[in-house]
């Protein structure tokens, strides 16, 4: 026995006497084997949990691994020594992890210390979990956690060494499945409708600010017009008037936007936006915090605050294609009725309502995914980059500023304020933007083929590829980046500070 275990089972010598244990071993074991038999399988043991309503009753998973490290003889039933043996290690290897959090050793727990040993161990715990976890703990509701109400707790921790990761899978699970064996609406699900409102509010506020940006993007996409004057300027080393011709197409298209049809013009399309926005944000938080729980189940630990780069990577480009699929007809239909609006032309309703009927006239309801195989592809870096980037700058500077003010990572204070928060958001949206924008622009253009502002057909991707290099050249690919960034800019920074107020305003991390 080593000297760590000499004084862990000193130390719970101090708690009960040996004869007390064994005592209590015996009467925990009379209630999983009523009959007497002097074993049990699997359904006895569920059972017997049962009858003491432990946590575990009805996690059949979770069941499988304690049958699998309590049967030491690999028989498939449980005896008594073997179960004596179990509870015994178990019980010390609690202990130890117990008074490893218990830092003034009152024999106690509070929240506090369960915090600080979280965030220590490098899990992230939210604090409505952290209250669920204590509180589920916390059998007398006395506000502090006794080792005997830990251990109970735990008792069936299927680990050869419980550290706080397992620890939390393990709540995890047990509150997962009720009775039914149904899942559970659990309060992280219910804070998900919070994240879920947060980043609708945030891309509603986000879109309508930044229309008229979205609007000339769109209008610069759609007008295939030869860049030769600013190429020949340029290469006659006239730089002014070089500069001057790449930036008059902005100019042009503001003046012709508001010809056609003034102010209004200029936000053509964003009633679309708006009604596209709080489904498409929901279905993305939504799946890419369902992408981060499969990831962490793969990873085998089930935690999905604490999995790796490459799936974090992974979960955001999966939320932004998911949400790219379910609403991928409202975007095209709100890039065709942009590129519709003519002078004196149809306004509002009744111009979504004609471009609806032609997209129909067209191709039916195909029309209405044309591009949708470059949409993915380019939504899924897109989404993954912006995602990936915002998280990796926020957890930065969050570390920066702990260190900086001695404070935890998980204080107030040092989370980014609104104008760091818009920041990183702005680089984050405009990097991941500015890498897919060729990907993004031959999907619109092959969405707005046959309007008025774009009356060029395609055959499919290749074949718009082919003849956008051909007739505009590699810059053609890139044309009405700069409005995007202007548009994508603004537009992130705006929905990363409402998200991040509103997270505050409903108390979600």
């Amino acid at each position: 026995m080593t000297w760590n275990n000499l004084a862990t089972s000193v130390n719970m010598e101090l708690l009960e006497s040996q004869n007390e244990r064994d005592a209590r071993v015996e009467d925990l074991w009379r209630h999983l084997d009523p009959k007497e038999t002097g074993e049990i399988d699997l359904k006895g043991l569920q059972r017997g949990l049962k009858k003491l309503n432990h946590p575990l009753k009805n996690a059949n998973h979770l069941l499988e691994d304690v049958m699998k490290a309590v049967d030491s003889n690999g028989d498939g039933k449980i005896q008594y020594e073997e179960f004596r043996t179990f509870v015994e290690e178990t019980e010390s290897q609690l202990y130890s992890l117990f008074k490893s959090i218990d830092k003034n050793n009152d024999g106690k727990l509070v929240k506090d210390e369960l915090k600080a040993a979280f965030k220590i161990a490098g899990l992230t715990v939210p604090p409505a979990k952290l209250d669920d976890f204590f509180a589920g703990v916390d059998r007398d509701n006395s506000g502090a956690i006794t080792f005997d109400e830990w251990r109970d707790f735990l008792l069936f921790l299927p680990h050869d060494t419980p550290g706080l990761k397992a620890v939390l899978s393990y709540y995890s699970s047990t509150v997962t499945i009720n009775a039914e064996g149904d899942t559970n609406l659990r309060d992280e699900y219910i804070d998900s409708l919070g994240y879920f409102a947060a980043g609708g509010i945030a891309g509603v506020i986000s879109r309508t600010a930044t229309a008229p940006l979205d609007r000339l993007k769109v209008y610069l996409i759609a007008n295939t017009g030869n860049a030769t004057e600013s190429i020949s300027a340029a290469k006659k080393g006239d730089a002014v008037k070089a500069v001057r011709q790449i930036g008059r197409p902005l100019i042009d298209a503001t003046k012709e936007l508001w010809k056609a049809g003034g102010m209004r013009s200029l936000f053509a399309g964003n009633g679309l936006n708006v009604i596209k926005v709080m489904p498409e944000s929901a279905i993305k938080f939504g799946s890419y915090e369902g992408a981060k729980r499969a990831l962490a189940s793969f990873e085998g630990h089930g935690d999905p605050q604490n999995i790796n780069g490459v799936s974090k990577f992974i979960a955001g480009g999966m939320g932004g294609m998911v949400s790219q699929l379910c609403v991928y007809p409202l975007d095209t239909l709100k890039f065709r009725m942009q590129c519709n609006v003519e002078a004196h032309g149809l306004r509002g309703n009744k111009l979504i309502i004609s471009t609806a009927k032609q997209m129909i006239r067209e191709g039916g309801m195909m029309s209405a995914y044309r591009g949708l195989g470059m949409g993915l592809v380019g939504m899924f870096p897109y989404s993954a980059i912006d995602l990936g980037t915002f998280e990796f700058l926020k957890s930065w500077i969050i570390s920066y500023n702990a260190k900086k003010m001695h404070l935890p990572l998980d204080h107030p204070d040092v989370y980014p304020g609104s104008f760091a928060t818009g920041t990183i958001g702005a680089f984050s949206g405009a990097f991941g933007a500015s890498i897919v924008y060729p990907v993004n622009l031959l999907r619109t253009r092959l969405q707005a083929q046959g309007t008025v502002l774009h009356p060029q057909t395609y055959t499919g991707v290749v074949d718009c590829a082919r003849k956008t290099v051909g007739k505009e050249g590699v810059r053609g690919l890139f044309k009405g980046i700069t409005p995007n960034l202007l548009k994508v800019v603004p537009a992130v920074s705006i929905t990363y500070m409402v998200y991040e107020n509103a997270k505050k305003v409903m108390h979600l991390r």
